[in-house]
């Protein structure tokens, strides 16, 4: 079975920038699309961005485009988010998923790391 183990979170002033990254082990998801998801206290889970096996495709929610960035390194196991410019609204748990193919949709993601927090202080 796969795992996947997210670090990089933090405490950040708001205007900052935190890297977070998404380390698979146990198999191999360089055939995977894999994304970023997070959930706020007491909201749902929502959709943050995702990416193609390969990485030549990308897909934002309107909240970070143009802020975060995701790439993969498919040689080293390792999804990536770059996240610049953070507010106050992108405080919450963030968790990496894989999938057969790249979804906004969370539940079609077969497997999730346990998540690293972020938390934007204003």
């Amino acid at each position: 079975q796969g795992q996947l183990v997210e670090s990089g979170g933090g405490l950040v002033q708001a205007g900052g920038s935190l890297r977070l990254s998404c380390a698979a082990s146990g198999r191999t998801f360089s055939n995977y699309a894999m994304a970023w998801f997070r959930q706020a206290s007491g909201k749902e889970r929502e959709f943050v961005a995702a990416i193609t096996w390969s990485g030549r495709n990308t897909t934002y929610a309107d909240s970070v485009k143009g802020r975060f960035t995701i790439s993969r390194d498919n040689t080293k196991g390792t999804l990536y988010l770059q996240m610049n410019n953070l507010n106050t609204e992108d405080t919450a748990h963030y968790f990496c998923a894989a999938n057969t193919y790249m979804t906004r949709n969370g539940p079609e993601y077969d497997y999730w790391g346990l998540g690293t927090q972020v938390t934007v202080s204003s």
